[in-house]
C-alpha cells in the first residue's frame, strides 16, 4: 500500500517538481503550478483531473476516489492512499496530474511521460 513517502518520492522524481507547504500540507508543483497535495493527515492525495474523468472515477470506484466539497468546482479529485493497488497506480495518477500542470516545453522534453488528457 503506497504511503505519503511514496507520494513524495514519486512526485519529486517528475521533472522540475518541487515541494512546498501550503494550507498546512505538502503540495507538489511543476514549474510553479500545483499538481498534487497530501491532505487528510497525508492519508490521501488530491490531484488534477478533468471533471468528466473525475466524475467517472468517483462513480466507478467510490471507495478509492472522491471530490472534496470545496474542490467540486475545480478539476481536482482525491484518492485514498490505502485504497490504491500499488506504487504503479500511484505513479500513473501523479504523472497524469503532472502532465496537466506542466508547461509545453516540459511535455515536449519528456515525451515518455505522454500528453495530458483533454480538459
Amino acid at each position: 500500500m503506497p504511503d505519503a513517502e511514496d507520494v513524495r518520492r514519486i512526485a519529486l522524481s517528475l521533472p522540475e517538481t518541487t515541494e512546498k507547504i501550503a494550507w498546512s500540507m505538502p503540495t507538489f508543483r511543476v514549474a510553479g503550478k500545483m499538481f498534487a497535495t497530501l491532505p487528510e493527515e497525508e492519508t490521501s492525495i488530491a490531484v488534477r483531473c478533468p471533471k468528466e474523468e473525475r466524475d467517472e472515477l468517483v462513480l466507478a470506484e467510490p471507495e478509492k476516489f472522491w471530490v472534496a466539497d470545496h474542490e467540486a468546482q475545480f478539476a481536482w479529485v482525491r484518492a485514498r492512499l490505502g485504497a490504491l493497488e500499488d506504487e504503479d497506480e500511484l505513479r500513473d495518477i501523479l504523472a497524469d496530474s503532472w502532465r496537466q500542470a506542466a508547461p509545453p516545453r516540459l511535455l515536449d522534453a519528456h515525451p515518455e511521460l505522454g500528453r495530458p488528457s483533454a480538459e
